[in-house]
């Protein structure tokens, strides 16, 4: 009982640091869209609501942990919310998918990308990954051999689905995906160097005069860094939970269901709140974003402590910290 207190607890903390997260990073992918209008912040925006409902899938799950009742989650209740967790986290994934995929598209067609690459086109694949994403969550619901024949709570993961889904997701996406990653990494680094290279030659005939360096060098390169990460944080997070859950399956006899669910189960979760921090960090719009936001909370809560305190009898005179605005060189936002 203390165990599955202490986990309710960590799960409550997690959900709370994701759903915070990812709301304030997309509430800065927003205002970016509206400055912009750039068709691969939709993405990133559309990944920051995908990881807000894991937060929002698995805070529902808190209460029957730190609950000290012997009531149990219906098994109906409790595959719902399972379905929505599962249907979140693979909207998360298809969406970093998604990311890289456009990321490639923009290097590998730079100049056809808006061509292909439309608003209409990009709110299709979103519609789509949706789609899909809860066709995969659903799915155990409607397939009887991906149930648990017997379920006698509290309401976890492998409670009511059978390991056999997360090896049947395993081999039909999770591989496939890693192939596909490895393929639009290695063809985005190539193209990239080949870029770096001919500017090299560029410079070194003379062409450009040593003055001037086109901008699709850095951008390739920040492309490749962005995606890489993305790929490396999601493949780290989901990894061992998938491979536990195939040896789970192949061994009948072992029992991994605690070390699945209460410690791999959260490490695959924790993703969700990786991905709104690494483009907080990485990703210079955002960055950019939420520094501009920062300040006007600053400058917000500043006015607020002078009316304050002007309405409470203190000193009227001007203080120079409520008028002074720090500016940041665009070298220090890019990092």
């Amino acid at each position: 009982m203390e165990s599955s207190f202490s986990f309710g607890v960590i799960l409550a903390v997690l959900a709370f640091l994701i759903i915070a997260t990812n709301a304030l990073v997309a509430v800065a992918v927003l205002l970016s869209i509206h400055k912009n209008d750039g068709v691969g912040l939709c993405f990133t925006l559309n990944l920051a609501v995908a990881d807000t409902l894991i937060g929002v899938a698995i805070s529902g799950l808190v209460a029957d942990q730190l609950s000290s009742s012997a009531q149990t989650t219906q098994k109906t209740l409790c595959s719902l919310r399972m379905a929505f967790v599962t249907s979140s986290a693979a909207a998360s994934v298809l969406t970093v998918m998604l990311i890289a995929f456009d990321r490639y598209l923009a290097i590998k067609q730079p100049l056809r990308y808006f061509q292909i690459m439309s608003g209409l086109v990009a709110g299709a694949c979103i519609a789509g990954l949706w789609l899909l994403s809860y066709l995969i969550g659903f799915l155990p619901l409607g397939v009887s051999i991906f149930q648990q024949t017997t379920y006698q709570g509290p309401c976890t993961f492998f409670a009511v689905f059978h390991p056999r889904f997360v090896l049947t997701l395993s081999c039909a996406g999770f591989f496939p995906a890693m192939l596909l990653f490895v393929f639009f990494y290695c063809d985005m680094l190539k193209i990239a160097s080949m870029h770096s290279q001919q500017i090299r030659k560029m410079e070194h005939a003379g062409s450009l005069a040593g003055a001037y360096r086109p901008p699709r060098y850095p951008s390739d390169f920040k492309a490749v860094r962005t995606v890489s990460v993305l790929i490396g944080s999601f493949t780290l997070s989901w990894s061992p939970f998938l491979i536990t859950s195939i040896v789970q399956v192949a061994c009948q006899e072992c029992h991994l269901y605690k070390v699945l669910e209460q410690y791999l189960w959260l490490l695959g979760v924790g993703n969700s709140l990786l991905n709104p921090l690494i483009y907080a960090y990485w990703q210079k719009e955002v960055r950019l974003q939420l520094y501009h936001m920062a300040l006007g909370v600053k400058k917000g809560l500043t006015s607020f402590l002078l009316l304050l305190s002007t309405r409470n009898g203190g000193p009227e005179r001007p203080r120079e910290s409520s008028c002074h605005i720090i500016t940041v060189s665009n070298s220090e936002l890019d990092g």
